[in-house]
């Protein structure tokens, strides 16, 4: 391989802030004007796991059989598994380069805990519980990182009311990744560096109503008002010292799993499938509660829904459910009553909602693993899911889980850009194009059954 690839990877960077000339990003926007940018189109479900292993991938959320953090299983009605590492069965791009004699720098590309061996360095992601536990590949790697940087940070809890502190720590978290990223750019072989920073994702949820005017939480002059943007400008900084130490023929590109925009609120699914006769509790809950602690007669439900950035609906179908009630002749039937009635679904004040749909069965071309009966957006994604219940109403001003201002929005975004290529142009890409793209500047073939296109 005579050529290097650096992607950059910015959990949740949102194209309407990264792509405004106003912000005053020079590293960012050098790239932008020299490259190719656009928004990118994430995964479906647009939500870091799986997209991120999507982009790694080059294939979808139906083939890698992932639909979220968290996935039911077995059709029962509560054992769960959680996606790690070892969830991924399909190669990622830096098999293929393994496979071409290449070596790989990984670091925080969820999900990447436990630690595989790779052909080249590995540091985990998010999920990573703590240094404590090992988190690197080579084990050894580990031993070098503490030692000289000091306790590796993975993420920060950022559903809190502290927020100084989670400024304070999200900083913190950053600059320290950077540090061991320039560290191990300089020290380790590499043909393909790749790395995400979760730290945006976390500035958006906690920060988002005191940037943005249009949220309904919004208050003028709050003393948050700037903390996103300056973020992006510290980004920006420390990218820059980052790509200072690679040369002309190693390709830049910068690319973020999904995008943000503000959250109108949270609906409770579960409240309005028990309201339309879907979901039987066996005694209604006067506190909120989540799901798990619901006493659910089963013999009368129907239907019950998974909260999060999406809704998960699931039926309860005889013979796969334990206590399943809708015969399996009526499975299509009754999914498409069900669909009709969510898109009917309309805001607190009786606002149309731009409610997506989505049936796994026909929208995936492959569809593996523990998928749900439906994936639903509620009004194009600005209202999340709540999957608690027993608030008392239908609608919540705020997140049902811990202060949460944003919710996850279908593009990203993306810059390529190439020292020998110079094109300055923007153009719209899908998450499924990063692997082939990848491969194709390392001079690599592509897979056959890659459904994304090299973006140039």
């Amino acid at each position: 391989m005579k050529r290097k690839v650096l992607v950059i990877g910015l959990d949740c960077a949102a194209p309407q802030i990264l792509f405004n000339q106003n912000l005053q990003l020079p590293v960012l926007s050098q790239l932008m004007r020299e490259g190719i940018y656009g928004p990118l189109r994430s995964a479906d479900p647009p939500i870091t796991i799986p997209a991120w292993m999507v982009m790694s991938t080059g294939r979808d959320s139906g083939r890698l059989g992932l639909y979220g953090f968290r996935h039911r299983q077995d059709y029962s009605y509560h054992k769960i598994w959680i996606a790690t590492s070892y969830s991924i069965k399909e190669k990622a791009v830096w098999d293929y380069i393994r496979e071409a004699g290449g070596k790989s720098v990984l670091v925080g590309i969820p999900p990447s805990y436990p630690p595989k061996p790779v052909a080249g360095n590995l540091i985990s992601c998010f999920i990573t519980p703590s240094d404590d536990k090992e988190f690197t590949y080579p084990q050894e790697l580990g031993e070098e990182i503490v030692s000289q940087f000091g306790p590796y940070l993975f993420d920060v809890k950022f559903r809190t009311d502290e927020k100084d502190k989670l400024l304070e720590d999200i900083y913190h978290m950053t600059r320290h990744r950077f540090k061991v990223l320039n560290y191990l750019i300089k020290s380790k072989p590499w043909d393909l560096f790749m790395f995400v920073e979760i730290g945006l994702d976390r500035i958006h949820h906690a920060f988002w109503k005191y940037m943005d005017r249009e949220h309904h939480l919004y208050t003028p002059g709050n003393p948050y008002e700037e903390v996103i943007f300056d973020y992006y400008r510290e980004l920006d900084r420390l990218v820059g010292e980052l790509i200072s130490q690679v040369d002309q023929e190693t390709v830049i590109m910068v690319v973020s799993d999904h995008g943000a925009k503000r959250m109108k609120g949270a609906f409770c699914l579960n409240e309005w499938l028990i309201e339309e006769g879907y979901l039987v509790p066996k005694s209604r809950p006067t506190s909120p509660i989540s799901f798990d602690q619901l006493e659910v007669d089963w013999s009368k439900t129907k239907a019950w829904g998974w909260g999060g950035y999406y809704a998960r609906v699931f039926l309860n179908i005889a013979g796969r459910e334990q206590q399943g009630i809708i015969p399996p002749e009526d499975y299509e039937r009754e999914r498409e009553i069900l669909i009709q009635k969510i898109k009917n679904i309309t805001g607190p004040q009786g606002e149309q909602w731009q409610t997506k749909i989505i049936k796994p069965q026909e929208y995936f071309d492959e569809l593996k693993g523990d998928y749900p009966d439906l994936m639903v957006y509620f009004d194009d994604l600005y209202w999340r899911s709540a999957g608690t219940l027993g608030h008392g109403k239908m609608y919540l001003e705020e997140n049902d889980t811990g202060p949460d201002d944003a919710v996850h929005d279908f593009n990203g975004i993306f810059i390529l850009y190439d020292p020998q290529e110079k094109q300055g142009k923007t153009k719209q890409a899908s998450i499924l194009d990063i692997a082939p793209t990848i491969l194709d500047k390392l001079g690599l073939p592509q897979p056959a059954d890659f459904k994304g296109k090299v973006i140039s």
